[in-house]
């Protein structure tokens, strides 16, 4: 099993998440069944142990099992080895962007390096789908090496934008977010919207 985009992790997680929430609260219900009764039974321990065990091995194997799956951990832990088909240079200063071209278009199956430099406050760099939802983001902090390898899997068009809230002058007099750069990455060239 290998997860090529944050939403398929996201929905992996909430199927797994969710048995695993149901389990523990039926502990709870089980417990609580038996406060309410007249004469409770006493509690059976060695079954009840079992569980609990079962539920610890549950959540930290689920943990182990999907550690390698998440392709972002893996390349990011062996990224000294990992040349890049392309890198993109950004500079933040006073809430403006300095972008390496006014958009992207990157191939399917690319491993991309976004090497980002601030000089004077915390700033995000995230890419966003079009739907809202982020695709990935780094911190960017000023006067340290800020970047981040990212391969993409399927076919895209996000928005930049910075991720942390850096002081109003993020926004203009009408509100509107003057980091974000709408439409300013594309990938193209995967089969049927997915990997080659």
């Amino acid at each position: 099993m290998i997860f090529t985009s944050s939403l398929e992790l996201l929905s992996f997680h909430w199927v797994a998440y969710t048995i695993y929430a149901t389990m523990i609260i039926s502990v709870i219900a089980w417990f609580g069944y038996n406060l309410t009764r007249e004469k409770a039974k006493s509690v059976v321990r060695i079954p009840f142990y079992w569980y609990m065990a079962f539920l610890v091995a549950g959540g930290v194997g689920h943990h182990i099992f999907t550690y390698n799956t998440i392709p972002w951990v893996s390349q990011d832990i062996d990224r000294h080895n990992i040349v890049p088909d392309a890198t993109y240079k950004f500079e933040i200063k006073k809430h403006v962007w300095t972008l390496p071209a006014k958009k992207i278009t990157v191939q399917c199956g690319q491993t991309i390096k976004f090497d980002v430099t601030s000089h004077d406050l915390i700033y995000g760099f995230g890419l966003f789908r079009q739907a809202g939802s982020m695709a990935m983001q780094m911190q960017v902090n000023p006067g340290s090496p800020n970047n981040i390898l990212w391969t993409f899997h399927h076919n895209a068009v996000f928005d930049l934008d910075s991720t942390e809230y850096s002081g109003p002058h993020m926004y203009n007099h009408e509100g509107k977010n003057t980091m974000r750069i709408k439409r300013f990455l594309e990938v193209v060239g995967c089969d049927n919207g997915g990997s080659k």
